[in-house]
């Protein structure tokens, strides 16, 4: 897997990071009502809950808080789900396409509300932006704002014709476009660690560096690291892209794939032009792109993914070149930054959580809508662990279906498919 090393790799998140603390490795034998798996969102928030619940917790983490995906994503925070809604009615049916609707608004609404309540300092700012890449998409982009209007209460989008997005995005790449203003975008990995002072905070054990090597099938369970163990009565995976073969009943749910972004130096008053509003911004590409200004003027932009277990060689150069593709005229900008991060997709893009066991829960599979998805996981598997598992069994009552060929066989049916789709991008 990329970036092996157990510190966090550079990125402009990482130079801007707020409260970087260590928490020390496990040693022996310890024991906690529920042992967590990854320090990422899914795992902080359900360490979270579960510690507000009065539960004792512990997280082990085989690297540093926040080191997956958690600490290196484009930082926006969607509306819904990562499928459409017209499609999820077509697929489920009316009512669980508004249920699950209501739980995507329900977990971008906790992230605010966790920022809010545990005075995270990451950056939270109101606005995304969603541009049509090809004239052909700005009617949907009209339908579906319409569509949320009428049929979900949700009146917060506004459409732009290509005149007025360009006077806020100065692309010449976009047909126009949807402002969304209960949406929002922050500092990633800020928010990881505002969580975990959190936990902390609320008597949850954290132990860093702590790789977990295998867990027992029983009740309560054993969890193995090389230099101790946990006994628990309840064990919650938290793993995502970073699964691997820990646990092989649930790996052939989620495929990972790797997304890369880069930091431009400051670029001053043009680069206020670039995007004048403070809204973050993606587009309606398959292999997405998606970008926002920073706090300190630089243009942070991802583009570009590959679906192998290395990194490009030369990553500023691969996401330039994307980025050339939306924002020619930064062809002079230095830059300072380019960094990557391994998520995980499913078969039908929508997050896979369930039980595999009475006492072992898991959440996975969030398909590019970690921030508020996870987060939300976590909070779900805490309200199951409780007893009242009615918005976790939403979830968990559609699985995805496993990759063809499960995790031998995934790879190259599904990279064949996703480059196909890319190729129709740039044609």
């Amino acid at each position: 897997m990329p970036a092996t090393n157990d510190e966090h790799p550079p990125s402009w998140y990482l130079a801007t990071a707020r409260g970087l603390t260590a928490h020390p490795p496990l040693a022996g034998a310890t024991t906690a009502d529920v042992c967590i798996v990854g320090a990422g969102y899914t795992g902080l928030s359900a360490a979270l809950h579960l510690a507000g619940r009065g539960y004792s917790v512990v997280v082990l983490e085989g690297r540093r808080v926040g080191w997956g995906a958690s600490g290196r994503n484009g930082g926006q925070l969607g509306t819904g789900q990562r499928r459409e809604e017209g499609e999820l009615e077509a697929r489920f049916g009316q009512d669980s396409a508004r249920q699950l609707f209501q739980l995507g608004i329900a977990g971008r609404d906790l992230v605010k509300e966790l920022v809010r309540r545990h005075a995270i300092d990451c950056d939270l700012t109101p606005g995304q932006i969603l541009c049509a890449a090809k004239p052909g998409d700005m009617p949907d982009l009209e339908h579906r704002g319409a569509k949320l209007a009428r049929d979900y209460g949700y009146p917060h989008q506004r459409v732009l014709s290509r005149l007025e997005l360009r006077e806020i995005v100065d692309s010449p790449a976009y047909h126009g476009g949807v402002l969304d203003s209960g949406a929002a975008h922050l500092h990633p990995l800020n928010y990881a660690l505002g969580l975990a002072r959190a936990c902390v905070g609320a008597g949850v054990r954290i132990h860093e560096q702590s790789r977990v090597t295998g867990y027992s099938g029983t009740s309560p369970t054993v969890v193995r690291t090389e230099q101790g163990e946990v006994r628990a009565g309840h064990l919650v995976l938290g793993c995502n892209g970073y699964l691997e073969s820990l646990e092989p009943r649930i790996a052939d749910r989620i495929m990972p794939i790797n997304n890369f972004l880069l930091a431009t130096a400051p670029l001053g008053t043009p680069g206020q032009r670039l995007i004048a509003d403070p809204a973050c911004v993606h587009d309606t590409l398959f292999v997405v792109n998606y970008f926002r200004l920073s706090p300190d003027g630089r243009l942070i932009f991802g583009g570009g993914e590959n679906y192998t277990r290395r990194f490009p060689a030369d990553l500023k150069g691969f996401v330039r070149r994307q980025m050339l593709r939306i924002f020619p005229q930064l062809a002079p900008a230095p830059i300072d930054y380019a960094w990557g991060g391994t998520l995980a997709i499913t078969m039908n893009r929508l997050p896979h959580l369930g039980r595999l066991a009475p006492n072992v829960y898991f959440a996975q599979g969030y398909s590019g809508h970690g921030i508020s998805t996870a987060t939300l996981a976590g909070q779900l598997m805490a309200e199951a662990i409780a007893g009242t598992a009615e918005r976790f069994d939403v979830f968990a009552r559609l699985p995805p279906s496993p990759f063809p060929g499960g995790t031998l066989l995934r790879w190259p049916g599904q990279v064949l498919g996703m480059l196909w789709f890319a190729l129709r991008d740039r044609l």
